[in-house]
């Protein structure tokens, strides 16, 4: 099996496995991401998320992750719902409406390396899902998967933002795609002008530390003061960027069952919100990735936004 028709299988299994889109690029170090990152730590934009500030060659260098890396496979996989939670009640952002997404898409990363490994035989690899330090959005760029928005999320075309991203890295050289090098937002600023902490900035630069997302899920500390009355709603992630992105107009739902919520969330009222239980918090986000801010967490961020 030469390389084309190698690649041409592997992006046949990957949709098989369910992945809407799979791409592949060339393996090397991202020189220009470098100064983006450095200014990205310099400013603070990750604000207590000191783990960013670890591993900054690996982030940039492929080969220190997967030595004589020579490709990297991309992959985007859908999670746009259904169905949405009621409008009037206590919101979490839609990628943690059901199983964690790192499970579904580890699984599926690891029969694809399988079915990779049993054509060509034993290889250097690892499989990714914002598990380690890759930059996942550089690599779906160059891997021709779309391109990055102004609020620093990856579009596609036909498909929107709506999907999770995963690479496997490994030492075998394949027929690589196109970079994706065209910016399709032009001159519409949606949402920058609706992020309510204005944490979206005008350079395709998110400020983490403002960021709903990181108060919700990675700050451990106290909600800051000053964005009381600035959350609308948002308990665990957020999703305003993407809800008003034109772009999104096209997503459709994915059928991926493990992404089904718990039946009761979508009906959860503010008050079921206010009055859950540990045992309840347990039992509707047993697998979910909402666990990562655990049953305190949500309660504080509740709290918060009740006043």
């Amino acid at each position: 099996m030469n390389k084309q028709q190698l690649t041409y299988s592997i992006k046949n299994k990957a949709l098989e496995l369910g992945f809407e889109s799979i791409g592949i690029a060339q393996a090397g170090f991202l020189e220009e991401e470098a100064p983006r990152l450095e200014k990205w730590l310099k400013n603070g934009y990750h604000g207590k998320m000191s783990y960013m500030e670890n591993h900054f060659d690996k982030r940039l260098d492929p080969t220190k992750l997967v030595p004589g890396a020579k490709s990297i496979i991309s992959l985007a996989y859908n999670y746009f719902p259904q169905q949405k939670q009621n409008s009037d009640t206590y919101k979490i952002a839609k990628y943690a409406y059901g199983k964690d997404y790192h499970f579904v898409l580890k699984d599926k990363l690891k029969e694809l390396l399988k079915f990779i490994t049993d054509n060509i035989g034993e290889i250097q690899a690892r499989v990714f899902t914002d598990s380690a330090p890759v930059l996942e959005r550089a690599w779906a760029k160059r891997a021709g998967l779309g391109w990055e928005g102004k609020h620093s999320l990856i579009i596609q075309k036909q498909k929107g933002s709506f999907f999770f991203l995963a690479e496997i890295i490994l030492d075998v050289e394949l027929a690589y795609d196109k970079p994706f090098t065209t910016d399709h937002c032009g001159s519409c600023t949606r949402c920058i002008d609706a992020c309510p902490t204005e944490a979206i900035l005008p350079d395709k630069m998110l400020n983490a530390s403002r960021c709903i997302s990181y108060f919700t899920i990675e700050l451990r500390d106290e909600l800051p003061v000053e964005m009381r009355g600035k959350f609308q709603d948002w308990i665990f992630g957020c999703d305003i960027c993407q809800d008003v992105c034109p772009w999104n107009r096209f997503a459709l739902p994915h059928k991926e069952e493990f992404f089904n919520p718990h039946p009761d969330l979508l009906n959860m009222t503010k008050q079921d919100w206010e009055e859950i239980t540990e045992d309840v918090f347990r039992e509707i986000f047993r697998k979910s990735a909402v666990k990562r801010t655990k049953y305190s967490g949500l309660k504080r961020n509740i709290l918060f936004l009740k006043g």
